[in-house]
Parts: C-alpha cells; structure tokens; sequence
C-alpha cells in the first residue's frame, strides 16, 4: 500500500535504508539536507537547484550553463535593466503566442485535463493572472484589490479575505486568454515608461490584507517576479502538451 505524506513537516527526520523507487515528489523542499550512499538512477529532477553538491562538485551553475545553451532567450528572463525587463516582456508574450497556437490544436478539454496533477493549460493561464494581479497591479501599481475572480492563487495559499481562489472554476480558454490579453496591456504600460533608477526604488507598502504581505518590496523584485513566473509555467505548459498531444 502506497504511503503517502500531504502538508507533513518532516524537518529533522531521519531516513536510513529506506527504499524511495518509484516515488513522486512535487513542492518539496529540501534545505541543509545531507545525502550519503546515495544510489540515484534514472531520477527526473526538476526545480530550483542551488548550492547541490554531487560527489563533490556544486552542479547548480553548470545546469544553468547548460539550460541557457539550450534556449538563449532563457537569459533574457532575468533582467538587469529597464531595456532588459522591457526585451524580456517581448520575449514573454512571443513565446506564450505559440504556446497558446500550440493549445489550440487540442480538443479543449484536454486544456483542462491535468498531467501527474500539476495544472491543467487553463489553469496555468490562471495562475499567471493571479500571479500579475499579485506584483504588477498590487505591488508596483498599488491597487489593495486587483485580484481577477478568475485568477488562481499558488495551491500552498492559506485563504485571504479579498483575494479569489475558485480551483473549481472551467472557464474557457478565451475567457482566460482575454483577462491575459488586459493583464499583459498592464505590463506593457509599466514597462514602458521604466527607468533604472526606478528598478532600484521600493514600493509603498499596500496596507489592505492580500498576497504579497503588506510591505515594500523592490520594483526589481517585483517586474523579476512576473518574468520569472511567465518563463516556468510556459516551461510546464509546453511540457505537459507534449503529454497531451505527443508528436
């Protein structure tokens, strides 16, 4: 019988000869964790890697070196400049049109067919909406409630007064993709007019409850936030289509 662990916080714990084939991690954190006659075969790791050490040598920047290779718009998903974030954004919604032209080959209720429960195509595009609600229009814009009903918050996030969170929701892939549409104009705005100096700046702290927490962040942080997001869930997008529809 698989045993399965749901929101359990092992910190500390200690696993010795204990057999992990065949296991499924998704939103794990791994932090000051050490490994020792380790046997890793056949083991798709996908996520954040910093700071890993195999058999002595740190494998983090040579991932990035390699993914960077592979894609060198990648690179342009991480800004330092205000004409930076602005090739970055143009890069973002180039790359999500086929995307998208892409999902339209498939019968629309694969859109909300989920793979190995990640989220669904429509989900995602949810996300991201939420995503830009979250640090464009609330943090850099300022606005206590920009939260689109049919924006999906992160699974991890408790409820929050004033902050939509219908998982249930199947809303069509246009309706999504107009709400996208209007978010993207946002964007577009704030980066146009964006300065370095104004990179370097913190936002005034929203004080009405809501995601992110009430404070002032980096304009930096924020812009690289929405880039960031953009640049993976397209990753996971393009990669659970190909399961949908295998060439």
């Amino acid at each position: 019988m698989t045993e399965e662990f749901y929101r359990r916080d092992l910190t500390g714990a200690r696993f010795e000869e204990v057999d992990l084939a065949g296991s499924w991690w998704r939103n794990v954190y791994l932090r000051d964790v050490v490994m020792r006659g380790v046997w890793l075969e056949n083991v798709d790791l996908d996520g954040a890697v910093i700071g890993l050490t195999v058999n002595g040598v740190d494998v983090g920047p040579l991932v990035e070196a390699e993914l960077d290779r592979r894609d060198p718009d990648r690179v342009l998903s991480r800004p330092t400049t205000a004409d930076g974030f602005r090739a970055g954004w143009e890069m973002t919604e180039r790359r999500w049109a086929a995307t998208v032209a892409r999902a339209r080959e498939l019968p629309e209720e694969l859109l909300h067919e989920r793979v190995r429960d990640e989220w669904s195509f429509i989900e995602t595009l949810r996300h991201l909406v939420f995503a830009t609600d979250a640090w464009v229009l609330r943090v850099v814009l300022g606005e206590p409630r920009p939260y689109h009903p049919l924006g999906l918050p992160h699974t991890e996030m408790p409820p929050l007064p004033g902050v939509p969170n219908d998982p249930d929701a199947r809303p069509s892939l246009d309706e999504v993709l107009a709400v996208r549409e209007s978010r993207f104009a946002v964007v577009r705005e704030v980066l146009a007019t964006l300065t370095d100096d104004r990179l370097d700046e913190t936002t005034e702290p929203v004080l009405e409850p809501g995601y992110p927490e009430s404070q002032g962040y980096p304009v930096r942080r924020a812009l690289g936030a929405i880039l960031n997001e953009e640049w993976l869930h397209r990753e996971f997008a393009e990669r659970d289509l190909a399961v949908l529809a295998p060439d």
